[in-house]
Order: C-alpha cells, then structure tokens, then sequence
C-alpha cells in the first residue's frame, strides 16, 4: 500500500488520543461518584477539553506549517506521555480538568496535522473521503477500547475508590508506543512549504478569509452541529446506561462502547460506499435513519426497567438499541470534513483543518454542556435530553443541501 507506514503512524496518533478523549463520559460518572460533583459542574470536563482545543487550533493551525506537521505530532505524544504519567498521583477533580486542557491542547497539534497531512498521502477526491472515514472508523476503535480499559479499573464494590486513576500508566505506555512508531516513519513535507515569505500574521490573516467563505461559513455550521449530536450522546451515554437502565458503574460503561462500536462500523462501511455514491446522497439517508432510530430506541427507554440488571445478558433491549445511532450518523464527519478539504489546494489544508478542530471542540463543548444540564432539568426523565437532539438532526439535513450546492462548483484540489 503506498505510503502505508505513514498512514499507520496516523491510525495509531488517532487512537491514543480517541482514548483519552473520549474518556470524558466515563470520567463524568466517575468524578460525581469520587468527589461528589453536580452534572453541571461534571459537564465542566467537556468544556476543559473542547476550549483547549479550540483556542488552540485557532492560534497555531497557520503555523503549524512552519512548526512542520511530523514534529507538531511528535510533540503532542511526547507531551501528553508525561501528564498520564502524573495522574495516578493527583487523584482529584481538578486534575482530571487539567489532564483534558492538556489532553485538548496535544490533540489540537495532532488533528490538524494529521488531517493536512492526508492531503500529501492521498491522490484524489473519493481515496481522500475514502480514507479519511476509514481513519475516523479506527478513531472509535481506540474510543471503544477505552471503555473496556477504563471500566477494568473500576471498582463497583466501592464507588468512591479512586483506584480507576491507574489507568493512566497504561495509556502513558500506549503513548509511548506511538511516539516511537511516528519518530521513526519518513513524512515528505515540502509540498507545503511554499509561502516561507509570509508573515505570521499574514498568515492567520489568511485563515481568518478562509473562514468567511460562503462555503467554509455553511461547513462550519454542519460540523459544529453534527459534533453537538454526537458529543451529547457520547459523552453522558454511560450516566444515562446507570440513572435510567439501572446498570451498574462498570456495566454503564462497556455498554457505552457499543456506541462507539457503531460509530467505527458506521464509518467503516461509509469509507466503502463513499468510493460508489455520491456524499449528499448518503448522507441524507444516515440523517434519516438516525432520526427514525432514535424515536424508536428512545420510545422503548422511556418504559423503564422492571428488573435488576447484573450483566450484559440481562440488560434491557433499548440499551442495545440507543446506542446502535451511531452507525447512522457515524459516516457525517468524516465525509464533510473530506468535501471541505478536497474543494481545497493543499497548502489551505493546515488552516482548514484549524477551522474544523476549533468547531468542531465548540459544537462538543455546547453539545456536553447542554445534555448534562437537561439530565439535571429533567432527573428521572433524562431520555427527554437525547429527545432534544432531535433538534440539530433535524437542522443538519437543511445546512448540508446548502454545503453540496456550494461544493458542486468546485472541482477537486486536495492533492495538487
């Protein structure tokens, strides 16, 4: 496979840090259960993460051209290998704050690296949505062993043990692993080094003119609002498994990674018939699947649980099926966030790719934050939360007619 080594140093930076962030659901759960926190302020861990990530793509994706995209991700590994190792010693709620600052801070370097960087890898427009869905299908792989990793360190006999921090050693290993692999892979870089003349300020001045783009301002509203959708789910789908299916801690996580599972094999099969269909065609059809899922898996829930659940064999029908919504929608970020960079010559793929990692961190900030104070408004009744999202569902489909007719006009420029 050509460039084979470089795209797998690009799978596994894609996995460590699906780990870490989407740990946040189950770091929620475990924080209200350790410390005592209120859904308000656990919500707070979504924001920790999501802001540093975007503010820093905001100020770094025109640079990170200069920094080189190799030595940005070489950086964040190295850097995020550290703080898990500090963790296990600062068992507190702040330090779980700063773990996802940090956490956002070396994921921001590494997203936008990595998506500029598939540009240089990738030859037209179908091998960039292509592969770019099949990179976002491992992003859940890594997202769904978290959960099976996590919820081996917790301790369901006593809820206020701490013990679960220790899984910081592991994913530090994991790290570790990924550093190495990435130090040693050879990346040619120097079709993006054409501009060495500009200034740095021209530079995020010309990030600022991409943005107001007619097409680039309408791909900021899908993504910020499919990320909403998603974060949302993914975020407080482990609190919902145990208020409202009665699971147990640990069981209210690994059932989690059945959303995640979704998500992989969603945007497994989207990367194999993007290369057959048309984007908007099929990403029509996921919206409205995912739409009909959720009243059905939502209607089911609201019934409640008339026994005690002790396992998966026992566990309620609809929390099998709520978090079967992510083969629906799994295939929508990928495929708008390939549109949107192969409609682009490949020296903008940096500063775009900012563009995405900065709105996409706010739709997951607004998304968490709005979920967990809907679980706070409506406490016993928390499946009306996920009822609301109904609402950017609804609206996505309308943004992306608007986002296809703009990208109609352009022809292909990823990998010029």
């Amino acid at each position: 496979m050509k460039n084979w080594r470089i795209k797998l140093s690009l799978f596994l930076n894609y996995f460590v840090f699906a780990i870490l962030l989407n740990s946040v659901g189950t770091v929620i759960l475990q924080v209200q259960n350790n410390f005592g926190v209120s859904e308000g302020s656990a919500s707070t861990l979504e924001a920790f993460k999501d802001l540093s990530i975007a503010i820093t793509s905001f100020l770094i994706a025109s640079y990170i051209v200069r920094i080189g995209y190799k030595r940005a991700m070489l950086f964040a590994m190295g850097f995020i290998t550290l703080v898990a190792l500090i963790m296990p010693f600062t068992p507190t709620f702040w330090s779980t704050r700063l773990l996802f600052a940090a956490t956002g801070f070396s994921f921001a370097l590494t997203k936008v690296s990595v998506f500029a960087t598939i540009g240089l890898v990738t030859d037209n427009e179908k091998e960039h949505v292509s592969f770019m869905n099949f990179l976002e299908s491992f992003f859940m792989v890594g997202v769904l062993s978290g959960y099976f990793i996590f919820s081996a360190f917790v301790d369901d006999a006593n809820p206020e043990s701490t013990t679960w921090f220790n899984v910081y050693f592991v994913l530090a290993a994991i790290s570790l692993i990924a550093f190495l692999l990435l130090l040693t892979t050879k990346l040619d870089e120097s079709r993006v080094h054409q501009d060495k003349d500009k200034t740095l300020a021209q530079e995020f001045g010309d990030m600022l003119k991409l943005a107001i783009r007619p097409l680039v301002l309408i791909f900021i509203v899908s993504v910020f609002l499919y990320v909403l959708i998603e974060q949302g789910l993914m975020s407080w789908l482990p609190s919902f498994n145990s208020r409202v299916f009665k699971l147990p801690t640990s069981l209210s996580i690994q059932m989690t990674s059945i959303l995640a599972a979704s998500l992989a094999v969603g945007r497994f099969a989207g990367g194999l018939v993007l290369k057959k269909l048309h984007w908007f065609k099929v990403l029509s059809f996921c919206i409205v699947a995912a739409a009909v899922l959720m009243l059905i898996s939502l209607g089911i829930a609201s019934k409640g649980v008339s026994h005690v659940v002790t396992g998966w064999s026992n566990a309620p029908l609809a929390s099998y099926l709520v978090p079967l919504i992510g083969i629906c929608l799994a295939p929508i970020y990928p495929a708008i966030n390939s549109v949107i960079l192969s409609k682009l010559p490949v020296k903008q793929h940096a500063p775009m790719s900012g563009l995405i990692v900065v709105f996409s961190a706010l739709g997951g900030t607004t998304g968490s934050i709005i979920t967990g104070n809907l679980f706070g408004v409506f406490a016993g009744r928390e499946q009306i939360a996920f009822y609301i999202l109904l609402i950017p569902v609804a609206i996505i489909l309308f943004v992306l007619y608007f986002f296809k007719r703009e990208t109609d006009k352009i022809p292909f420029e990823g990998g010029h």
